[in-house]
Protein backbone atom coordinates (compact mmCIF):
# COMPACT_ATOMS: atom_id res chain seq x y z
CA UNK A 1 0.00 0.00 0.00
CA UNK A 2 1.07 3.29 -0.69
CA UNK A 3 1.70 5.89 1.78
CA UNK A 4 0.14 8.97 0.27
CA UNK A 5 1.65 11.90 2.25
CA UNK A 6 5.01 9.68 2.81
CA UNK A 7 4.82 10.55 -1.26
CA UNK A 8 4.01 13.91 -1.69
CA UNK A 9 6.53 14.64 1.25
CA UNK A 10 9.27 12.42 -0.70
CA UNK A 11 8.32 14.55 -3.87
CA UNK A 12 8.39 18.11 -2.39
CA UNK A 13 11.74 16.99 -1.22
CA UNK A 14 13.09 15.67 -4.50
CA UNK A 15 11.66 19.17 -5.72
CA UNK A 16 13.48 21.57 -3.34
CA UNK A 17 16.90 19.30 -4.15
CA UNK A 18 16.90 18.53 -7.76
CA UNK A 19 15.87 22.21 -8.89
CA UNK A 20 18.90 23.73 -6.57
CA UNK A 21 16.59 25.50 -4.57
CA UNK A 22 18.03 23.77 -1.35
CA UNK A 23 21.66 25.16 -1.69
CA UNK A 24 20.79 27.75 -2.87
CA UNK A 25 18.26 28.79 0.65
CA UNK A 26 20.37 26.93 3.23
CA UNK A 27 22.70 30.30 4.11
CA UNK A 28 19.18 32.40 4.12
CA UNK A 29 16.85 29.53 6.05
CA UNK A 30 19.52 27.05 7.28
CA UNK A 31 19.41 28.32 10.86
CA UNK A 32 22.34 27.57 13.14
CA UNK A 33 21.89 23.84 13.83
CA UNK A 34 19.73 21.36 14.23
CA UNK A 35 18.73 18.39 16.48
CA UNK A 36 18.52 15.03 15.45
CA UNK A 37 15.84 12.51 16.20
CA UNK A 38 16.25 9.03 16.25
CA UNK A 39 14.60 5.93 17.67
CA UNK A 40 16.09 2.72 16.51
CA UNK A 41 19.67 1.95 14.91
CA UNK A 42 20.01 -1.58 13.65
CA UNK A 43 21.06 -3.33 10.82
CA UNK A 44 19.18 -6.21 11.17
CA UNK A 45 15.10 -5.06 12.32
CA UNK A 46 13.69 -8.17 13.58
CA UNK A 47 10.51 -7.10 11.60
CA UNK A 48 12.21 -5.84 8.50
CA UNK A 49 8.63 -5.23 6.53
CA UNK A 50 7.12 -4.06 9.54
CA UNK A 51 4.08 -0.87 9.55
CA UNK A 52 7.01 0.52 12.19
CA UNK A 53 10.08 -0.12 10.04
CA UNK A 54 10.50 3.44 9.83
CA UNK A 55 11.18 4.17 13.14
CA UNK A 56 15.04 2.10 12.41
CA UNK A 57 17.62 3.14 10.44
CA UNK A 58 20.70 1.26 9.37
CA UNK A 59 23.81 2.20 11.33
CA UNK A 60 25.68 2.61 8.02
CA UNK A 61 23.39 5.31 6.98
CA UNK A 62 23.80 6.96 10.49
CA UNK A 63 27.81 6.51 9.69
CA UNK A 64 27.16 8.51 5.99
CA UNK A 65 25.26 11.29 7.20
CA UNK A 66 27.39 12.38 10.05
CA UNK A 67 30.29 11.78 7.81
CA UNK A 68 28.31 14.04 5.49
CA UNK A 69 27.20 16.86 7.82
CA UNK A 70 30.79 17.33 9.39
CA UNK A 71 32.01 17.64 5.67
CA UNK A 72 29.49 20.48 5.32
CA UNK A 73 30.55 22.74 8.20
CA UNK A 74 28.65 20.90 10.84
CA UNK A 75 30.04 20.32 14.49
CA UNK A 76 28.80 17.43 16.49
CA UNK A 77 27.92 18.91 20.10
CA UNK A 78 26.06 17.27 23.20
CA UNK A 79 22.64 18.77 23.72
CA UNK A 80 24.03 20.75 26.88
CA UNK A 81 26.41 22.82 24.72
CA UNK A 82 23.79 22.97 22.00
CA UNK A 83 21.67 24.75 24.54
CA UNK A 84 24.41 27.02 25.03
CA UNK A 85 25.35 27.60 21.66
CA UNK A 86 21.33 28.54 20.66
CA UNK A 87 21.43 31.15 23.86
CA UNK A 88 24.41 32.54 22.26
CA UNK A 89 22.74 33.10 18.69
CA UNK A 90 24.48 30.23 17.08
CA UNK A 91 28.04 31.74 17.38
CA UNK A 92 31.03 29.27 16.31
CA UNK A 93 29.31 27.89 13.31
CA UNK A 94 26.25 25.37 12.79
CA UNK A 95 26.22 22.68 14.96
CA UNK A 96 24.25 19.18 15.47
CA UNK A 97 22.97 17.19 18.40
CA UNK A 98 22.07 13.70 18.33
CA UNK A 99 18.67 12.48 19.97
CA UNK A 100 16.81 9.48 20.76
CA UNK A 101 14.07 8.45 21.98
CA UNK A 102 12.31 5.17 23.83
CA UNK A 103 16.25 3.36 24.83
CA UNK A 104 16.16 1.11 22.20
CA UNK A 105 19.17 -1.44 23.25
CA UNK A 106 20.07 -1.23 20.05
CA UNK A 107 21.40 2.89 20.57
CA UNK A 108 23.76 0.82 22.98
CA UNK A 109 24.77 -1.94 20.51
CA UNK A 110 24.80 -0.47 16.92
CA UNK A 111 24.21 3.16 17.54
CA UNK A 112 27.12 3.92 19.98
CA UNK A 113 29.95 2.46 18.05
CA UNK A 114 29.28 5.00 15.21
CA UNK A 115 29.06 7.73 17.22
CA UNK A 116 32.59 6.65 19.19
CA UNK A 117 33.91 6.66 16.03
CA UNK A 118 33.23 10.28 15.02
CA UNK A 119 32.92 11.42 18.73
CA UNK A 120 29.63 12.66 18.34
CA UNK A 121 27.15 12.61 21.48
CA UNK A 122 23.99 11.77 21.98
CA UNK A 123 21.09 12.21 24.43
CA UNK A 124 18.66 9.14 24.89
CA UNK A 125 15.19 9.92 26.49
CA UNK A 126 13.81 7.57 29.27
CA UNK A 127 10.48 6.55 30.08
CA UNK A 128 11.24 4.74 33.37
CA UNK A 129 7.81 2.60 32.90
CA UNK A 130 8.60 1.58 29.44
CA UNK A 131 11.41 0.44 31.13
CA UNK A 132 10.03 -1.50 34.02
CA UNK A 133 7.42 -2.97 31.54
CA UNK A 134 4.67 -1.26 33.52
CA UNK A 135 3.81 0.26 29.94
CA UNK A 136 3.77 -1.24 26.93
CA UNK A 137 5.19 -0.10 23.29
CA UNK A 138 1.62 -0.16 22.34
CA UNK A 139 2.43 0.33 18.99
CA UNK A 140 4.21 -3.02 18.51
CA UNK A 141 1.45 -4.67 20.63
CA UNK A 142 -0.79 -3.74 18.03
CA UNK A 143 1.20 -4.82 14.76
CA UNK A 144 2.13 -7.91 16.83
CA UNK A 145 -1.60 -8.36 17.45
CA UNK A 146 -2.54 -8.24 13.63
CA UNK A 147 -0.03 -9.69 12.12
CA UNK A 148 -1.09 -13.01 13.93
CA UNK A 149 -5.05 -12.80 12.98
CA UNK A 150 -6.86 -12.83 9.85
CA UNK A 151 -9.57 -11.08 11.57
CA UNK A 152 -10.53 -9.17 14.79
CA UNK A 153 -13.22 -8.55 17.06
CA UNK A 154 -13.05 -5.14 18.40
CA UNK A 155 -15.72 -4.51 21.24
CA UNK A 156 -16.60 -0.66 21.30
CA UNK A 157 -19.20 1.01 23.53
CA UNK A 158 -21.27 -3.11 23.83
CA UNK A 159 -20.82 -3.46 20.27
CA UNK A 160 -18.61 -5.75 18.26
CA UNK A 161 -17.08 -4.86 15.27
CA UNK A 162 -15.09 -7.50 12.59
CA UNK A 163 -11.93 -6.13 11.46
CA UNK A 164 -10.34 -7.69 8.19
CA UNK A 165 -6.78 -8.37 9.06
CA UNK A 166 -6.65 -11.30 5.87
CA UNK A 167 -3.66 -9.41 3.58
CA UNK A 168 -1.18 -7.39 3.69
CA UNK A 169 -3.03 -4.24 2.64
CA UNK A 170 -5.87 -5.26 4.91
CA UNK A 171 -3.15 -5.62 7.86
CA UNK A 172 -1.94 -2.21 7.25
CA UNK A 173 -5.74 -0.80 7.62
CA UNK A 174 -6.48 -2.34 10.70
CA UNK A 175 -2.86 -1.50 12.62
CA UNK A 176 -4.33 2.31 11.65
CA UNK A 177 -7.65 1.80 12.31
CA UNK A 178 -6.79 0.06 16.14
CA UNK A 179 -4.00 2.99 16.46
CA UNK A 180 -6.21 5.65 16.38
CA UNK A 181 -9.22 3.76 18.65
CA UNK A 182 -6.15 3.68 21.49
CA UNK A 183 -4.94 6.87 21.38
CA UNK A 184 -8.49 9.17 20.67
CA UNK A 185 -10.78 6.95 22.11
CA UNK A 186 -9.36 4.97 24.95
CA UNK A 187 -7.84 7.09 28.11
CA UNK A 188 -4.52 6.94 28.27
CA UNK A 189 -4.64 5.54 31.83
CA UNK A 190 -6.28 2.58 30.20
CA UNK A 191 -4.58 1.44 27.30
CA UNK A 192 -3.11 -1.60 28.44
CA UNK A 193 -5.90 -2.98 30.12
CA UNK A 194 -7.38 -1.94 26.27
CA UNK A 195 -4.75 -4.12 24.76
CA UNK A 196 -4.60 -7.27 27.14
CA UNK A 197 -8.49 -6.85 26.81
CA UNK A 198 -8.31 -7.25 22.80
CA UNK A 199 -6.11 -9.70 22.69
CA UNK A 200 -7.76 -12.38 24.96
CA UNK A 201 -11.01 -11.31 23.31
CA UNK A 202 -9.72 -12.62 20.05
CA UNK A 203 -8.13 -16.06 21.51
CA UNK A 204 -4.28 -14.55 21.89
CA UNK A 205 -1.97 -14.63 23.87
CA UNK A 206 -0.19 -11.28 25.71
CA UNK A 207 2.39 -11.24 26.53
CA UNK A 208 4.32 -9.53 29.80
CA UNK A 209 7.01 -7.60 30.92
CA UNK A 210 9.42 -5.08 30.04
CA UNK A 211 10.33 -5.23 25.99
CA UNK A 212 13.03 -6.72 24.97
CA UNK A 213 14.32 -4.26 22.59
CA UNK A 214 14.44 -1.47 25.33
CA UNK A 215 17.75 -1.24 27.65
CA UNK A 216 17.69 -2.58 30.98
CA UNK A 217 18.62 -0.33 34.24
CA UNK A 218 21.87 -2.13 33.86
CA UNK A 219 22.13 -1.18 30.67
CA UNK A 220 21.38 1.86 30.64
CA UNK A 221 23.80 2.97 33.97
CA UNK A 222 26.22 1.84 31.59
CA UNK A 223 25.38 4.09 28.93
CA UNK A 224 25.03 6.91 31.54
CA UNK A 225 28.37 6.70 32.33
CA UNK A 226 29.44 7.02 29.14
CA UNK A 227 30.87 10.10 28.59
CA UNK A 228 29.30 10.75 24.92
CA UNK A 229 25.92 9.58 26.26
CA UNK A 230 23.21 12.11 27.73
CA UNK A 231 20.53 10.69 29.48
CA UNK A 232 16.80 12.74 29.39
CA UNK A 233 13.68 12.03 30.55
CA UNK A 234 10.61 10.65 28.21
CA UNK A 235 8.27 11.28 31.47
CA UNK A 236 7.48 8.41 33.05
CA UNK A 237 4.57 6.53 31.38
CA UNK A 238 5.21 7.68 27.80
CA UNK A 239 1.87 9.30 27.94
CA UNK A 240 -0.08 11.83 25.25
CA UNK A 241 0.35 14.55 28.30
CA UNK A 242 -2.53 16.85 26.67
CA UNK A 243 -4.93 13.97 27.03
CA UNK A 244 -4.50 13.97 30.85
CA UNK A 245 -5.42 16.35 33.59
CA UNK A 246 -3.22 19.10 34.82
CA UNK A 247 -1.73 17.06 38.42
CA UNK A 248 -1.25 13.95 35.93
CA UNK A 249 0.79 15.85 33.39
CA UNK A 250 2.40 17.61 35.87
CA UNK A 251 3.47 14.21 37.58
CA UNK A 252 4.43 12.26 34.57
CA UNK A 253 6.41 15.84 33.84
CA UNK A 254 8.39 16.50 37.12
CA UNK A 255 8.64 13.01 38.77
CA UNK A 256 10.47 11.15 36.26
CA UNK A 257 13.35 13.15 37.14
CA UNK A 258 13.24 12.10 41.17
CA UNK A 259 13.17 8.34 39.54
CA UNK A 260 15.86 8.77 37.18
CA UNK A 261 18.25 9.96 39.15
CA UNK A 262 17.03 7.31 41.44
CA UNK A 263 18.19 4.65 39.19
CA UNK A 264 20.54 6.24 37.46
CA UNK A 265 22.45 8.64 40.13
CA UNK A 266 21.76 11.68 38.32
CA UNK A 267 19.26 14.18 37.64
CA UNK A 268 17.82 14.48 33.86
CA UNK A 269 18.07 18.20 32.40
CA UNK A 270 16.64 17.55 29.30
CA UNK A 271 13.11 16.36 28.40
CA UNK A 272 11.23 15.18 25.15
CA UNK A 273 7.37 15.23 25.16
CA UNK A 274 5.81 11.79 24.14
CA UNK A 275 4.69 11.89 20.43
CA UNK A 276 5.63 15.37 20.70
CA UNK A 277 3.12 16.80 17.70
CA UNK A 278 -0.04 19.41 18.17
CA UNK A 279 -1.91 17.27 19.78
CA UNK A 280 0.37 15.81 22.33
CA UNK A 281 1.94 18.88 23.58
CA UNK A 282 0.55 22.54 23.72
CA UNK A 283 1.51 25.89 26.08
CA UNK A 284 -0.19 23.77 29.25
CA UNK A 285 3.01 20.98 28.43
CA UNK A 286 5.75 23.80 27.91
CA UNK A 287 5.03 25.75 30.73
CA UNK A 288 5.23 22.55 32.76
CA UNK A 289 8.54 21.14 31.42
CA UNK A 290 9.89 24.90 32.33
CA UNK A 291 8.46 24.87 35.59
CA UNK A 292 9.79 21.49 36.62
CA UNK A 293 13.52 22.96 36.44
CA UNK A 294 14.82 21.36 33.15
CA UNK A 295 16.94 23.30 30.55
CA UNK A 296 15.32 22.09 27.07
CA UNK A 297 12.53 20.26 26.17
CA UNK A 298 11.95 18.64 22.33
CA UNK A 299 8.89 18.26 20.04
CA UNK A 300 8.84 16.04 16.97
CA UNK A 301 7.94 19.23 15.05
CA UNK A 302 9.85 19.40 12.01
CA UNK A 303 12.48 22.49 11.81
CA UNK A 304 15.87 23.72 11.88
CA UNK A 305 17.26 25.98 15.14
CA UNK A 306 17.23 29.26 14.90
CA UNK A 307 18.85 32.35 17.01
CA UNK A 308 14.96 33.09 18.04
CA UNK A 309 14.89 29.52 19.60
CA UNK A 310 16.81 30.91 22.76
CA UNK A 311 13.30 32.14 23.39
CA UNK A 312 11.88 28.68 23.50
CA UNK A 313 14.00 26.18 24.79
CA UNK A 314 11.35 24.48 25.92
CA UNK A 315 9.74 23.93 22.80
CA UNK A 316 12.34 22.92 20.68
CA UNK A 317 12.08 21.37 17.03
CA UNK A 318 14.02 18.35 15.75
CA UNK A 319 14.40 16.64 12.02
CA UNK A 320 13.37 13.06 11.76
CA UNK A 321 15.89 10.75 10.75
CA UNK A 322 14.23 7.53 10.22
CA UNK A 323 13.80 4.96 7.57
CA UNK A 324 11.11 6.75 5.58
CA UNK A 325 14.06 9.21 4.18
CA UNK A 326 16.83 7.05 4.89
CA UNK A 327 19.02 9.48 2.41
CA UNK A 328 21.82 11.63 2.47
CA UNK A 329 20.21 13.64 0.02
CA UNK A 330 16.98 13.71 1.73
CA UNK A 331 18.80 14.98 5.14
CA UNK A 332 20.71 17.63 3.64
CA UNK A 333 17.52 19.22 1.93
CA UNK A 334 15.94 19.14 5.45
CA UNK A 335 18.92 20.85 6.49
CA UNK A 336 18.76 23.34 4.42
CA UNK A 337 15.65 24.61 6.19
CA UNK A 338 13.70 24.86 3.02
CA UNK A 339 11.54 21.94 4.12
CA UNK A 340 10.77 24.07 7.69
CA UNK A 341 8.31 26.79 6.55
CA UNK A 342 6.95 24.16 4.36
CA UNK A 343 5.94 21.65 6.93
CA UNK A 344 5.25 24.20 9.59
CA UNK A 345 2.37 26.89 7.73
CA UNK A 346 5.27 28.94 6.25
CA UNK A 347 6.72 29.23 10.05
CA UNK A 348 10.44 29.81 9.82
CA UNK A 349 10.59 29.53 14.00
CA UNK A 350 9.21 26.16 14.71
CA UNK A 351 7.96 25.67 18.82
CA UNK A 352 4.61 24.57 19.08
Amino acid sequence: MIDGGEAIRKLALNLARYSGLAPLARPFVGGIGAILMLHRVTATPEKPNSVNRHLNIAPAFLDRLIVDMKGRGYTFVSLDEAIERIKTGGKGGQFATITADDAYRDNMTEALPVLQKHAAPITIYVAPGLIDGAVDLWWDVIEDIVDTSSRLTLTRGGKPTLIDCSTPGRKIQAIARLNAWLTLEVSEEKQGAALRELARSNGLEFGSGRPCALMNWDELRSMAAHPLVTIGAHTINHRNLKRLSEADARHEIGDVRRILKERLGEEPRHLAYPYGYASAVGCREVGFARGAGYASAVTTRHGVLRAEHAGFLHALPRISVNGRYQSVAHIRTMLSGITTPLANAGKMVVTI
